[in-house]
């Protein structure tokens, strides 16, 4: 495998809404896109947009249901076959059900499809990472996480029942899961940092897309009475975090609207983003991938 010509970006969450637009931006911008979508037909409809916004940096589709740890492993592997680098990961895919539904590796699947599988993805995706940054500038390399404001919902983290066996409710579920993401981000930049590499969280506010489709009747109801943005606008911030001179000048941060967000008070505590980080690779570790 040569070394890569062009900067790479890789987009999870990829196939529509937000994660297409900031694909579809970062490969008119001239990166190399890998984009990650979980749905077959979706995914083939969104390599066609992708590749009609390139500026020639080349797009690549990975199918990947990141609820899986088996399918986050393989798509790292996948990528490391066809990049020797990765310059940006985007942290997107996500969604929100309606019950309480285990997959068959016995994860819940808010949990594990928000948090856990981009977890174990970015962990193993880490050396890409580190060899892009050993040659530029640093704040160029970038990892950045789609949250939300429902990550400052809670007061904290079920520690004792991260998978909710006890006492699901899906709201709960999908904000533990955004808490995670604005943790998850902390906890990397405090690792990256000796690397040059920063990380961030982002709350896009709410968009008009598909995301909804698998929520409650009752949440759905609820967010089409909110003002949504369209996913270009959605995106804005996720493209300007990956992209823009400021925001690589720090890390660890949370971001709206392309400004700093007050994130939930736990994510200021150290030693609660450490917590994260170690229950996180237990539980992948059980999973034996």
């Amino acid at each position: 495998m040569s070394a890569s010509t062009y900067r790479v970006a890789v987009v999870t969450g990829a196939s529509s809404g937000i994660g297409k637009e900031t694909a579809k931006a970062l490969a008119a911008r001239g990166f190399r896109v890998i984009a990650i979508g979980r749905d077959p037909g979706r995914s083939a409809a969104a390599e066609t947009e992708i590749r009609a916004a390139s500026s020639g940096g080349g797009v690549d589709i990975i199918q990947a249901d990141l609820a899986l740890m088996a399918q986050a492993a393989r798509a790292a592997k996948d990528i490391a076959a066809r990049t020797d680098r990765v310059d940006v990961l985007i942290n997107n895919a996500g969604g929100m059900s309606k019950s309480r539904v285990m997959t068959s590796e016995g994860f819940e699947e808010n949990f594990a499809g928000n948090h856990l599988g981009p977890f174990l993805l970015t962990n193993r995706l880490l050396p890409l990472l580190r060899r892009a940054a050993a040659n530029t500038p640093p704040g160029s390399v970038r990892v950045i996480n789609t949250s939300s404001d429902a990550s400052e919902m809670i007061k904290g983290l079920p520690w004792d029942d991260l998978q909710m066996r006890e006492n699901f409710t899906p709201g709960a579920a999908y904000c533990n899961s955004k808490l995670a993401n604005v943790l998850f981000a902390r906890g990397l930049a405090k690792r990256l940092a000796g690397d040059g590499i920063i990380a961030h969280a982002m709350h896009p506010g709410t968009v008009d897309t598909n995301f909804i489709s698998h929520a409650s009747e009752r949440t759905q109801a609820y967010i089409r009475t909110l003002q949504t943005q369209s996913p270009a606008e959605g995106a804005d911030t996720l493209i300007w975090l990956a992209t823009a001179e400021e925001p690589g000048k720090s890390s660890g941060g949370y971001f709206y609207q392309r400004k700093p967000r007050t994130p939930n008070p736990v994510v200021d505590d150290a030693a609660y983003v450490e917590r994260l980080w170690e229950e996180s690779e237990k539980l992948i570790a059980n999973s034996g991938v």
